[in-house]
């Protein structure tokens, strides 16, 4: 690449974005003096904490869980103000305090954690009174429970707490409530023994999953960052696919995927791989909305990639009591799937526009960008080896491929040294000062996770009281007892909770009231529903809230970086990833594309080629063009084909063909007749093209 693109500036836009993260991963004060370094040390602290507990630190998953949470409430409150905007009020001014900590965000920073450590600092009294809560017990629970609610609105935003709140109301509340929604209702003390005193809310599978596991991930990821893999990531697959027919694009897609490998949020993703492939897609042609579109298209999606899934991975195994390996399994197929339709969709696109690919002098070297950056993959490659060779637990695998990458951060600044002629003790230096940074971002990062996935644990503890069937029979009434309608109300409220939660939390909250809904429902209608497959339906209707409008804060990420209008930017993005809101009614239907129940490999790839075809068909029928600008008819004909692609055995029974998977190549023959029918023209639009650029040359 140019140095002229390497010394790019960072433009106002790039600032607006980083801006947008900063405030969703909690930097908001800009503190001076001796407390400039609390945040730090306390994040430090906290990941220094969570690698000793994967290492020589034992201690019972109850204290562990409170510790966890303890660090969370503390970090918010002594690093986000009350309010956002100014309070210009004498004597309320500390509200919105950005310069500084008050002195009373610090008395709630301290009280609120030592309200989380309750339940370990009076672990065996606890114990002792289950089912008979002390007055003590009832206090400090309902404090717990109103402090929670305040983190998270600091941090998350409104909708979690106000969600937390209305299910609470609704389980006291609920004998009062008309018949179609009468809840026979709990007494405070046993909402706060098991919201706040027990392992069944608060402290529940969620938050355990959060401290035990994806810390782990999220400082593997931040620790990658500081490395500098990002930058990596984004040059190596530029250099791959720079040239080619609207190839930042195709890039974008790349390194995105890459970064979602390791990354638990869609609007990291926009940021760290944006700032280069947006500018660049305006570059060779696309237009800004949809530069910043495929952008959030990509990076929404790179939370559906394993091994880590934005975070959600783990707790989905904990839920549905399978192997960590076994969920990857189920996932690989709709995300690579997915994510080769993207590639698909942004050659439609630069096939529409007539673009070009960037020239060879404007591209990085590709061996010259792998040699001076292999030693990030190698992490990753062990972190993938440590999960399918030996099979070690996530979090084990995590810890040791950490460690290594602790190690090649170390001394990665001393492997230049020399041959540049700069000081190797300088160089040490520089390699801790990036493992310091890294460990605290990793505890930054990790502070809107572990507080949604604590106030989300409300949600699921005032479910387990027993409003889980109720849940299932609104669902029913509302649905008719129609399949597909209640699959459509359960994406469509997984859309809605998901403007104002994060991915994880909104997953958290669905699989809880609709998973087993889901599942009761399809049987009570003669349809088998595999567990895996309900939760892996609310888990993607989830993350593609993160591109819907009104809200949906990637797209006013990207939309900063391209300087374009953040809802045109939302609604484009969206139609990009219709075809991921097309896969998990799939794989509702047809559990092979979750390959359950499929053990031959042969078998297995020849259901991906195939379903890869069915989502770029799908791609092409929506957006218009397969190779040529579709005719009606064309339109049809390729839903068919996905239709087939995604449902054989249903066309298999229709046409009395014993082996449905022989269904696929009638899929296969009608795509390649509406290929045969679109050359000419595409040859014609080719034509044209390079008529109309020798006429601009000219």
């Amino acid at each position: 690449m140019t140095d002229q693109h390497n010394r790019q500036p960072v433009d106002e836009g790039v600032e607006q974005a980083r801006r947008l993260i900063q405030e969703e991963e909690l930097g908001l004060r800009h503190v001076s003096g001796w407390q400039r370094f609390i945040v730090p040390v306390v994040a430090l602290c906290w990941s220094l904490f969570q690698l000793s507990l994967s290492s020589w630190l034992l201690l019972d998953s109850t204290y562990v869980r409170a510790i966890h949470l303890a660090f969370a409430l503390f970090l918010i409150f002594i690093s986000a103000p009350t309010f956002k905007r100014k309070i210009d009020i004498p004597g309320l001014r500390w509200l919105s305090a950005t310069d500084r900590i008050p002195l009373m965000d610090l008395v709630i920073a301290l009280t609120a954690t030592l309200l989380a450590l309750y339940i370990a600092l009076d672990y065996e009294g606890l114990a002792a009174r289950v089912g008979m809560a002390s007055s003590r017990d009832i206090v400090v629970g309902s404090l717990l429970v109103i402090v929670l609610w305040e983190a998270t609105r600091r941090v998350v935003g409104p909708a979690l707490a106000m969600i937390g709140m209305l299910f609470t109301l609704y389980a006291f509340f609920g004998p009062y409530m008309p018949d179609f929604l009468a809840f026979k209702g709990v007494s405070v003390n046993r909402y706060i023994g098991q919201i706040a005193l027990t392992t069944e809310g608060i402290y529940g599978v969620p938050i355990y999953v959060s401290a035990k596991i994806v810390f782990l991930y999220v400082l593997f990821g931040a620790l990658l960052e500081k490395a500098g893999a990002g930058r990596f990531f984004i040059d190596l697959a530029m250099s791959l696919l720079g040239r080619y027919k609207g190839g930042p694009a195709k890039a974008a897609v790349l390194s995105s995927g890459l970064t979602g490998l390791i990354s638990g949020s869609s609007i990291a993703n926009v940021v760290t791989t944006g700032t280069f492939t947006i500018p660049l897609m305006k570059k060779v042609g696309y237009p800004a909305k949809k530069a910043a579109a495929i952008e959030v298209a990509v990076s929404t999606n790179g939370q559906l990639m394993p091994p880590v899934m934005g975070a959600a991975a783990f707790i989905i195994a904990e839920y549905v009591n399978l192997p960590y390996l076994e969920v990857c399994k189920a996932a690989a197929i709709p995300a690579f799937a997915s994510y080769i339709a993207l590639f698909f969709l942004t050659h439609i696109e630069a096939s529409k526009l007539g673009m070009r690919g960037l020239t060879k002098a404007e591209l990085p070297v590709f061996f010259a960008i792998l040699s001076k950056g292999f030693h990030y993959l190698v992490p990753i490659f062990y972190l993938l080896y440590e999960l399918i060779i030996p099979r070690h637990s996530p979090d084990m695998a995590a810890f040791r491929a950490t460690m290594v990458l602790l190690v090649i951060m170390l001394f990665q600044h001393l492997f230049h040294a020399a041959p540049n002629g700069h000081s190797r003790r300088r160089a040490l230096y520089q390699g801790m000062v990036d493992i310091i940074d890294g460990l605290v971002a990793g505890g930054r990062n990790m502070v809107s996770v572990a507080v949604a996935t604590a106030a989300a644990g409300i949600v699921v503890g005032v479910v387990t009281m027993g409003l889980g069937g109720l849940v299932t029979d609104i669902i029913d009434t509302l649905s008719m007892g129609n399949l597909y309608l209640m699959l459509g109300i359960v994406a469509f409220a997984s859309l809605i909770l998901g403007m104002g939660l994060p991915t994880t939390a909104n997953y958290i909250v669905m699989a809880s009231l609709t998973a087993p809904a889901l599942v009761t429902l399809a049987d009570w209608n003669g349809f088998a529903v595999p567990l895996i497959a309900a939760h892996l339906f609310c888990f993607y209707f989830g993350i593609l809230a993160d591109d819907t409008p009104p809200v949906g804060l990637a797209a006013y990420a990207a939309s900063a970086i391209a300087r374009s209008e953040p809802i045109p930017t939302g609604v484009q993005g969206f139609l990009y990833d219709i075809r991921t809101a097309a896969l998990p009614f799939m794989f509702i239907f047809n559990t092979d594309i979750l390959l359950v129940g499929i053990n031959s490999w042969p078998l297995a790839l020849y259901i991906f080629v195939m379903t890869c075809v069915g989502t770029c068909a799908f791609a092409a029928a929506t957006q218009g063009w397969f190779i040529a600008p579709n005719r009606l008819h064309e339109t049809g004909l390729l839903f068919v084909v996905c239709s087939i692609m995604f449902r054989p055995d249903f066309f298999g029974h229709l046409l009395h063909i014993d082996n449905h998977y022989l269904c696929y190549m009638l899929g296969v023959g009608l795509l390649a007749a509406i290929y045969t029918l679109q050359k000419p023209r595409a040859r014609q639009h080719e034509q044209r093209i390079r008529a109309h650029a020798a006429q601009e040359v000219k």
